[in-house]
């Protein structure tokens, strides 16, 4: 986490993500940016996904914020808002891969009906060398996995959510997510996700400037 998204989750930590949405609703919308703070690794990584180039995928994931802020009435609790705000940037994802005009959705239901920065470990230079060179061999064999892999084994092995999250976000069964797990795993090779372990976590890293910026200019679009 980068220092702001720290001080900001330190003066609301008390706030369920339920609260922070009504507050915003009733006219706080300058809280926003503590939900913003809270998921915009989680989002980011779920772009990054289905689209292969960071800047679009931060580009992605900020027009999904400004949509989820205007539609922020739709949320009813049936599900839990992380998992309602990341469907709302796959959605965003495959609408811009798609080409779909997504601009013309204007209820989230219908489109439903339809369808960080990581503080290192105190390590030698010399190991930081070798773990920044796993990563850049992870991401390229990440991105050359097929597009049905690619999200199921970035929410499940990068983010960490559970199977039963990942279906939901992704609306599989949870069997499909199982499946496509394994061979995802398969086909990155067991060697080099062994080789990679506890690492994994730490590639397609939500750089502290990115994040700040990705607030800023969600924050100016709707608070003027």
């Amino acid at each position: 986490m980068t220092d702001a998204d720290i001080a900001v989750e330190k003066n609301h930590a008390g706030l369920s993500d339920e609260v922070v949405v009504r507050r915003v609703i009733e006219g706080e919308r300058a809280l926003f940016e503590v939900l913003m703070r809270r998921y915009n690794r989680r989002l980011f990584r779920a772009v990054r996904s289905i689209v292969a180039n960071d800047l679009e995928a931060e580009d992605i994931v900020q027009d999904a914020y400004v949509r989820a802020y205007q539609h922020l009435t739709q949320f009813e609790g049936r599900a839990q808002f992380s998992t309602w705000l990341t469907k709302i940037a796959i959605y965003e994802a495959y609408a811009r891969v798609r080409r779909v005009d997504y601009q013309k959705v204007d209820s989230i239901s219908v489109l439903e009906g339809h369808g960080m920065d990581v503080k290192a470990n105190e390590r030698d230079p010399e190991q930081q060398i070798y773990n920044t060179e796993l990563n850049v061999v992870l991401e390229k064999a990440f991105d050359a996995l097929p597009d049905d892999y690619r999200s199921v084994f970035m929410l499940r092995e990068v983010e960490g959510l559970s199977t039963a999250e990942t279906a939901e976000c992704l609306e599989l069964s949870e069997e499909n997510v199982k499946t496509r797990l394994h061979r995802a795993r398969a086909l990155l090779q067991r060697e080099l996700y062994s080789l990679v372990g506890a690492n994994a976590n730490m590639a397609f890293q939500f750089l502290g400037p990115r994040c700040d910026r990705i607030v800023a200019r969600v924050l100016e679009q709707i608070l003027h």
